[in-house]
Order: C-alpha cells, then sequence, then structure tokens
C-alpha cells in the first residue's frame, strides 16, 4: 500500500513518487508518495534501519529505486547519475581534501566546471559559514564544527537546488551539535534553498526542520510540523519516539461532544475528542497518552489544593532522578505504573521522595487518545531490544536448523 505524505505541489518541490527499494525479500523502503516544498527544511527522523538513508541515497542518484521516480519540479531526474542531478550532499564523515587549505576545498567544485575567477564566490561562501579568517588553513587545523561548515559551504557554492544532509552532525559532541543545529538553520535560511536532512535525533530535527517525516519500517509513519508531531501524534510509534509519552489503557466511559471519559483504576480522565484520531465507542478500550512534563505533582497532603476540573490520579513515588533543570519522577498508581513526570526544579517540595504518597494532575486538553490495537511500546528502547532479540533469536534458528540440530 502506498503511503502518502503530502500531496502539495510547486515548481521546485521534490516528489518522490510510488518510490521503493528492496534488496532481495527486504523492504527498506516501501512505495511512498512524497513532497518536499521548495526551499523548507525538511528532515527523515526515524531509528536505524528505517529507510531513511535508502530514501535520502535515492534522491541523491546513489540509490536506484526498485520502483517509483524520483522528480525535482517538473523534471523527472530518476535515470539521472548522481553528478547530473542539481544536487549536493553532506555526510557526516564530510570528506574533505586534507592537503588542500579551507579556500581550496571549498573553490573545488568550481575549478572542476572549469571556472576560472573563484575568488568571489569563495569568499561569499566562506563569509557566509563564517569562516573568511580561516581560508589558508588546513582541515586537521580546524574543529569538528568548522569542518562540518567548511563541506557545507563546498556543497552550496555549487549552487544546488536540493542540499542533503546525512547525519552531518553525528560525530560533534552534544554542546557543539546543538551551536550546529542553529548554524545551520541560519545558513539555510539565508541561502533560502531546500535542505532535506536525515537524522535519528529527535531534537535536531524539531530544533532545524520546518516539516518532519518520521519513517518505520520503510513507511513514513507520520508527517508535520515539529510541535504538530509532538502535540499530536497519531501512533504509539511517534508518541514515544518524538520524546517521552505517558500510554495509559483505559476503558471508554463516555463518548459524545467534544470531549472523551475514560476510566482506569477507578479513576476518570477526559480528553478533547479532537485530540483522539481513533475509533472511539463507549464500552471499548482507548490508550490514554500525556507527556510528562504537562503534569504537576502534589504531596498527598495538599491534594484539596488542586484546582477542580483536572485529570487527577494519585500513587506514590517509586524514584527520582535529579537531572539539573528538572526532577524526573516515576510514579505507581493503579491501574497505570510506571508513570513519568517531570518537574521543574523552582521550588523543589521535599516531601516528594520515594515512597511519597502523591496526586499527579493536568489539564484534560493536554490529554491525547490513541488506539488501544497498538503497542504502547512502539518507538521505545524495549521495543528495540525486542525486535533485536527476536532478529537474533530467528537467526539462531535458522542456523540450527540448516546444521540439522536443534535449538538449545
Amino acid at each position: 500500500m502506498t503511503e502518502t505524505a503530502s500531496t502539495s505541489r510547486g515548481g521546485g518541490d521534490v516528489r518522490l513518487t510510488g518510490i521503493s527499494k528492496t534488496y532481495g525479500s527486504f523492504h527498506a523502503v516501501r512505495p511512498l508518495e512524497l513532497t518536499v516544498p521548495e526551499g523548507s527544511f525538511f528532515a527523515l527522523l526515524g531509528a536505524s534501519g528505517c529507510g531513511k538513508t535508502t530514501t535520502l541515497r535515492m534522491i541523491a542518484g546513489l540509490e536506484e529505486p526498485t520502483t517509483g521516480s524520483v522528480l525535482l519540479g517538473d523534471r523527472d531526474v530518476t535515470a539521472l547519475p548522481p553528478y547530473k542531478r542539481p544536487v549536493n550532499t553532506v555526510f557526516q564523515s564530510y570528506a574533505l581534501f586534507p592537503h588542500l587549505d579551507i579556500y581550496e576545498n571549498v573553490a573545488f567544485g568550481l575549478r572542476r566546471r572549469g571556472v576560472k575567477s573563484v575568488k568571489k564566490q569563495v569568499g561569499d561562501m566562506l563569509d557566509l559559514v563564517q569562516l573568511g579568517d580561516f581560508a589558508r588553513r588546513r582541515p586537521h587545523q580546524l574543529s569538528g564544527g568548522q569542518q562540518q561548515r567548511v563541506a557545507v559551504a563546498r556543497a552550496l557554492i555549487n549552487h544546488p537546488r536540493v542540499l542533503l544532509l546525512d547525519e552531518p552532525l553525528g560525530a560533534l559532541d552534544l554542546k557543539l551539535r546543538r551551536q550546529m543545529q542553529l548554524e545551520l538553520k541560519r545558513i539555510q535560511t539565508e541561502v533560502g534553498i531546500t535542505f532535506i536532512h536525515v537524522t535519528h535525533d529527535q531534537e535536531e530535527a524539531m530544533t532545524m526542520a520546518d516539516t518532519v517525516a518520521v519513517m518505520n519500517a520503510g513507511r513514513v509513519e507520520q508527517l508535520g510540523s515539529p510541535a504538530d508531531l509532538y502535540e499530536n501524534p497519531d501512533t504509539t510509534f511517534v508518541a514515544n519516539f518524538l520524546g517521552t509519552s505517558n500510554l495509559i489503557g483505559t476503558e471508554v466511559a463516555e463518548a459524545h461532544g467534544d470531549d472523551i471519559t475514560v476510566t482506569v483504576g477507578g479513576t476518570a480522565l477526559r480528553l478533547p475528542a479532537a485530540r483522539c484520531p481513533a475509533p472511539v465507542r463507549g464500552g471499548g478500550t482507548l490508550l490514554v497518552g500525556v507527556r510528562p512534563e504537562k503534569i504537576s505533582l502534589t504531596h498527598a497532603d495538599d491534594a484539596a489544593t488542586v484546582p477542580e476540573g483536572r485529570n487527577r490520579i494519585s500513587g506514590r513515588i517509586a524514584d527520582s532522578s535529579f537531572i539539573g533543570v528538572s526532577t524526573q519522577y516515576v510514579i505507581d498508581a493503579p491501574g497505570c505504573p510506571g508513570l513519568e513526570v517531570y518537574a521543574q526544579n523552582i521550588e523543589r517540595d521535599g516531601r516528594l521522595a520515594p515512597g511519597a504518597e502523591v496526586v499527579l494532575h493536568w489539564n484534560p486538553a493536554h490529554t491525547f487518545g490513541l488506539d488501544a490495537g497498538q503497542s504502547p511500546l512502539a518507538g521505545t528502547p524495549d521495543a528495540a531490544d525486542a525486535a533485536t532479540a527476536a532478529t537474533a533469536a530467528a537467526g539462531t534458528e535458522k542456523a540450527v536448523a540448516a546444521a540439522g540440530g536443534e535449538a538449545p
């Protein structure tokens, strides 16, 4: 079945129509329709093996699609080799020429095309990436972030219509990576060309991209703005992969008008019908979700101070971790053990320690609903570990069967 991510079209859009890639019986990318609007910063986000890099390589011409077409604007480039496509790629390794200085690294593409006068173009590009004073240094004399900017400048000087970024920040430490996220967004805004960025880092995608396509098992699971994906996930995979979600199994008590009422452990909770893409019926089941930072934590002795109209669950603190800007709590409650709460460290209540009885409460508008037929672990490290273990077990059984023996 074809996965439709976007139907908008424009003169300079990147459009993938029915594109897929298989290796024998393995489906790396299942047939999908995807439109990347011209001039946007677009992110393909997903875990290792989800198909995001293969999709990027098909756009670049480094992989031949099994089915479908790649169009840049109205031009079908599916059959064109990489060097004939108006795209450039920046890889995680940067691949700078160590024997050339920064100026010549950036000028390389122009010289290959026979351009005689490169001084102004190279100077402008080095200024764009704020490396004008480093023109005569060699790559090994630069930091990782500076080398990454050289790689971007070398790609942009050829004036591609699309710049492809394949995990370009993966080799940087956390602080430098966050700095470079802002730099890349600034550069994209200034040059105004289409950036397509592949990453497994949720924060990276949400910081830089206008639009994010969350990929899972070769398909686009959901596409939208970072805020919309985070606040209104359509699946448990998206809810868990983008940040952390508390997903609570509940029974539907009432479903009419603008609100849905559900129950868990004898407690009633409300959520907006508009934030529940799943079909709902009285007596049915529903996964109710709320982000940890949306929840407030009050000691049971102060339960009377909780405002009326808020969703509330009583429980006991099982664990807490101080991480500087916030304290992360794990709460066990009837019907929903292991709830997570992130409390900003403004005025810490010393009573909120493991073993304390507490009330969790939050605005019902911050609650979303999902189909209870999905796994609540989808998109979590536990699910990934289980999938890896299952794959390994299947491989062991196959090997044992081939040897004519029995599995241990």
